[in-house]
């Protein structure tokens, strides 16, 4: 079981259908669902699923939290799109890594990329929070250059 960091193959070419709207005000809605080391997540996940997904604690619940929206940008030739920092308040769990997925999309939740933490992260009776890089064409999460 591993868990790789990767923008997801299928939506790439989903990029392409249009299956996919950033905007903030009026775009989809991306979810970030966090994951044990149990899990197997890469390139080729397509979907969201529950397997090997964090338990209900506190604040966070199966499906994951829901991301805020960050309008795509043009900079530099390099396209780019990012999220606001996402916190799960009162859990106890340990994460390996992370799903954004699209509830909106066409294709029932359609996974967007996969992160990984790197190893397990563990909060404690707290606050879990994911933040993502900097939004600019270097460094944000998502990028088509």
């Amino acid at each position: 079981m591993a868990i790789t960091q990767a923008v997801a193959n299928s939506f790439k070419g989903q990029l392409l259908q249009g299956v996919h709207n950033f905007t903030a005000a009026s775009g989809n809605v991306f979810k970030l669902a966090l994951y044990t080391s149990a899990a197997t997540l890469n390139s080729a996940t397509t979907s969201f699923t529950t397997t090997n997904e964090v338990a209900n604690t506190g604040q966070y619940v199966t499906g994951g939290g829901t991301l805020a929206n960050v309008s795509p940008v043009v900079s530099s030739g390099v396209a780019f799109i990012d999220f606001a920092d996402i916190s799960f308040t009162g859990v106890t769990l340990t994460a390996a890594g992370a799903l954004i997925y699209n509830t909106s999309a066409t294709v029932t939740n359609a996974a967007v990329c996969v992160l990984s933490f790197g190893g397990d992260k563990s909060a404690t009776s707290g606050t879990f929070t994911v933040q993502f890089p900097a939004d600019n064409n270097t460094s944000a999460i998502l990028r088509i250059s």
